[in-house]
């Protein structure tokens, strides 16, 4: 004798499994959220440590007054010899005083230099992200511009880790005779992932230097264990315009210049030589 129960045990299961699905797939959309938002926050953190202040103010620093009214702490080296004057934008954990620890090598080398301390970095106050390091380095550019008047193909900018973003973000919009990207990063996010798994990527330099006109020279160490080697080799192919690399075999994130010795600095002057 057959029964009929008017329900298919099949189609059952089938539903059944797809609304188990439905929620996996819900909860890994909120851990994907959750993740998205803590890695935004986090990586705010990462990309600005607060160093420990290695400096005291005294006249050799001046002070900047962003747009917001924050007030930012800068350094002129001068070079009354120098052809060229870099706007130095420097690492993640470095301040205007442990970098006043290597610039005079760069004044020794024929170069005047101006660097400005990101937001919260020494004695300059305020909190950093993306948005408002573009806009304080803006400033620092328009400072060399109007108040030290240096003409535009007489400045460099040179970015070094971190510095890369805004340096390439700037000259985006501002003209000079030259870039120089030192320890530079495809993106902020993919130092950690290498590839992109999450929206909100900082510092996009990939997405930027082919944008770029002006001659770009880029530097990396092949055993950079910060920001790994190959995303200077992305950069350098993605460059459009004139470009120039020194890929030091061996070399690391810091200290590049004393772990290359003099080819550094004659790298450096063959070409800004050429601009």
């Amino acid at each position: 004798m057959q029964h009929y129960s008017g329900k298919n045990p099949d189609k059952f299961k089938m539903s059944e499994a797809m609304a188990v699905s439905a929620k996996l797939l819900a909860g890994l959309l909120i851990l994907y959220l959750f993740v998205t938002v803590a890695g935004h926050f986090y990586s705010l953190a990462k990309l600005f440590p607060r160093p420990p202040v290695k400096y005291a103010l005294t006249d050799d620093y001046v002070q900047l007054t962003a747009s917001d009214g924050v007030k930012l702490i800068a350094r002129y080296w001068p070079n009354p010899s120098a052809k060229y004057t870099m706007l130095y934008l420097h690492g993640n954990y470095e301040d205007l005083g442990s970098i006043g620890e290597y610039i005079p090598q760069f004044v020794t080398a024929g170069y005047a230099v101006f660097a400005i301390d990101y937001r919260n970095y020494g004695f300059s106050g305020g909190r950093p992200n993306e948005s408002n390091t573009y806009d304080d380095v803006r400033l620092a550019y328009d400072y060399m511009r109007d108040q030290l008047h240096i003409p535009a193909d007489h400045l460099v900018v040179f970015g070094y880790s971190l510095g890369s973003g805004p340096a390439v973000e700037l000259l985006l919009h501002r003209p000079a005779a030259g870039l120089v990207l030192q320890g530079a990063y495809v993106s902020a996010y993919r130092i950690m992932t290498r590839v992109s798994l999450f929206p909100g990527d900082k510092f996009v330099n990939i997405a930027k230097v082919p944008r770029l006109t002006l001659p770009v020279y880029v530097i990396h160490g092949t055993a950079d264990a910060t920001v790994p080697f190959w995303h200077g080799e992305a950069l350098y192919a993605a460059i459009t315009a004139r470009k120039a690399k020194l890929f030091v075999e061996g070399g690391g994130h810091t200290r590049l210049a004393e772990y290359t010795g003099s080819l550094y600095w004659e790298k450096l002057k063959e070409f800004t030589d050429s601009l």
